[in-house]
């Protein structure tokens, strides 16, 4: 590169989801055929950069990575390196440790930092941009809810999963005249139980940014028996609440950053809809990290090879401190400073929603 850069690193950070190698394909490809540079990736996210733990990237080890879920590099969503724990003096301690950070990256002569995550990952990526670290954010979340960018990697494939499911609940709902209900992620936003309810058939979808009735939700049942259909289908987000109420909170972890775990909601739906629905059953299938697991689609594995491409791109371009985006069919970038702490939700009056009102799929309201 023109400007001096010779050496990258890369990292992976948060949760896992589908794309990642292809962004790390993307990113090492285009580094090494376009720009002729040393690609090396830091193991377990900021983890790896505190420990100077690394990999070398070569065209031989992206190889055949692609399609493949997961992060070779591995991932970890509990090490902020601004308030890392430590023990000192027999006594674990939260300390800024970002200098070792900076340290190790200047002993190995990487000049600039592509990092790919989500919310809290990118947070880091901006205080290490303050710091003058040369640094490039890649967005990354299944939940598709980064306000700064149309759509994340991940997203389309947990969509696909959650379809499936329902397809599948649905011939064996049908064949015992059963409730099935799928619970799904989305803790703040109901960007998968939407889209994977309105393409699943879904009678009824439950989505954090509408408070449901029950009420509701057994009118829609029954009206279903009214009209000879003998079984429903529903799909909740794991943030979904009725009206008045509570997310359902399956565990805290107290040395994350973010301690609370959402799940449950599912199995309190069918406890509380087996109060006032007597002649079916009703189960619950908790989908979980199926979600974020197996083959990359074929739609998050373009998605992210034109991340990982533009990433470089903007390296050369002595773009620093910025996050590649999706707007529209163009890929872009905006400044990290003005990422952080903006969520994407669904509208409740939205297009997508009115649409699937239109044919019949209740929201509980």
């Amino acid at each position: 590169m023109k400007n001096g850069i010779k050496k990258i690193g890369v990292l992976t950070g948060g949760g896992d989801c589908p794309g990642l190698n292809a962004v790390i394909r993307g990113v090492t490809r285009t580094a090494i055929l376009k720009y002729d540079l040393e690609v090396i990736g830091y193991k377990f996210g900021y983890k790896g950069l505190y420990n100077n733990d690394f990999m070398p990237l070569t065209l031989k080890s992206v190889s055949g990575i692609g399609h493949i879920g997961g992060t070779i590099l591995y991932s970890s969503n509990k090490d902020n390196l601004f308030d890392y724990t430590v023990e000192e003096e027999g006594k674990k301690v939260k300390k800024d440790v970002s200098d070792v950070a900076v340290q190790n990256l200047n002993k190995e002569n990487v000049d600039a930092l592509i990092i790919i995550g989500g919310d809290g990952t990118l947070t880091s990526a901006r205080d290490f941009a303050r710091k003058g670290v040369k640094v490039i954010g890649v967005p990354k979340t299944i939940d598709n809810d980064l306000h700064a960018t149309d759509i994340t990697f991940g997203f389309n494939s947990a969509v696909n999963v959650a379809t499936e499911a329902l397809d599948r609940l649905h011939t064996t709902a049908a064949s015992h005249h059963r409730v099935m209900i799928l619970e799904v992620m989305g803790r703040n936003a109901g960007w998968i139980a939407l889209e994977s309810g309105f393409a699943g058939s879904a009678d009824v979808i439950l989505i954090p940014e509408i408070e449901y009735d029950i009420e509701k939700i057994v009118e829609k049942i029954k009206d279903r028996e009214n009209r000879g259909k003998l079984f429903s289908i529903i799909v909740v987000a794991e943030g979904a609440k009725p009206k008045g109420g509570k997310v359902v909170v399956k565990k805290t972890v107290e040395d994350s950053p973010d301690p609370i775990r959402l799940g449950g909601i599912g199995h309190k739906l069918a406890y509380d809809l087996e109060k006032f629905v007597k002649n079916h059953e009703i189960r619950c299938t908790v989908l979980g990290h199926t979600q974020r697991g197996g083959i990359t689609s074929t739609f998050d594995r373009i998605l992210a090879t034109r991340y990982g491409v533009k990433a470089v791109d903007l390296l050369a371009e002595n773009r620093f401190g910025n996050m590649v985006s999706l707007q529209g069919r163009k890929m872009t970038y905006v400044h990290l400073e003005n990422v952080i702490g903006s969520q994407k939700m669904v509208d409740p009056k939205g297009e997508l929603v009115e649409t699937a009102k239109s044919i019949g799929i209740s929201f509980g309201d």
